[in-house]
Order: structure tokens, then C-alpha cells, then sequence
């Protein structure tokens, strides 16, 4: 299990996704009340945006222990793919509500967590191929 490639990948972009619970994606002034407040957006900011960002960890980490099916761990890490771009189109329309801010440093963390469990699916494709061709040999 932990010696595959793709479990490797699939626990890094669990991790990403739950480090964007904790560290800001933009950071800017937020107008409340029409008095401009300094606020980050994180995963917590939102309650849609937290439901995502934790659906998107959970996927990564139940994909981890479904090593022996390997269907259905393809299928929930391409839903996982599918919820963290609907995840980072959301955290943009979120940043859109900013009066003024950028972008931090940790927004990275966003972007790579579709790159890791894209990573991670091509493992599992080529292991099922693998598989597939050493049944068809027998």
C-alpha cells in the first residue's frame, strides 16, 4: 500500500487540503458595514468552501486504503479531482468580494492539489493496466 507511487500523491494533496483550512489563500480588505476590515480568506471562510476543501482531503485519504479496488479508488480520485477545481473556482469568486488585496504565497497549495491527485490517478490507470494485461496472460 504505502509503496505505490499514487498513495504517496494521494497523501500529499490530503494534506494540501487540509493545510488550506488553516493558511490564507488571499488576504485583503473586506468591506463590513461599509468600514473596510482586514481579513484572509482561508477554507474556514466560508462554510461551501470548508465542505469542498474537507470532501477533497477525505476523498485523498479513503483512496489511500481502496489499494485493492482499484476501480473504485480511480473513480473517488476523480471525483476528488472534479471538487477541488470546483474548490478553486470558488475560492476565487471569494476573492472577488475584496475591496483590495493579493494573492498570498500559501494559495499554491490550492493549485497543487488537483496536480497531485492527477498524478495520483495515472498510477492507479496504470496499475489496473498492469493488472488487466498480466489476467489476460494467464
Amino acid at each position: 500500500m504505502l509503496q505505490r507511487k499514487q498513495t504517496i500523491w494521494l497523501l500529499l494533496a490530503a494534506v494540501a487540503a487540509f493545510l488550506t483550512m488553516n493558511f490564507s489563500f488571499y488576504s485583503g480588505n473586506l468591506s463590513v458595514n461599509n468600514q473596510p476590515v482586514f481579513q484572509e480568506l482561508t477554507a474556514r471562510s466560508n462554510t461551501f468552501l470548508l465542505i469542498l476543501t474537507v470532501a477533497t482531503g477525505l476523498l485523498a485519504l479513503i483512496s489511500v486504503f481502496l489499494y485493492k479496488n482499484r476501480k473504485l479508488q480511480l473513480r473517488l480520485t476523480l471525483i476528488a479531482i472534479l471538487v477541488s477545481v470546483v474548490n478553486i473556482v470558488l475560492f476565487f469568486s471569494e476573492a472577488k468580494k475584496y475591496l483590495q488585496g493579493n494573492y498570498t504565497l500559501t494559495c499554491i497549495l490550492v493549485f497543487v492539489i488537483p496536480i497531485l491527485l492527477v498524478l495520483a490517478s495515472r498510477g492507479i490507470y496504470k496499475d489496473e493496466k498492469l493488472i488487466r494485461n498480466i489476467d489476460r496472460l494467464r
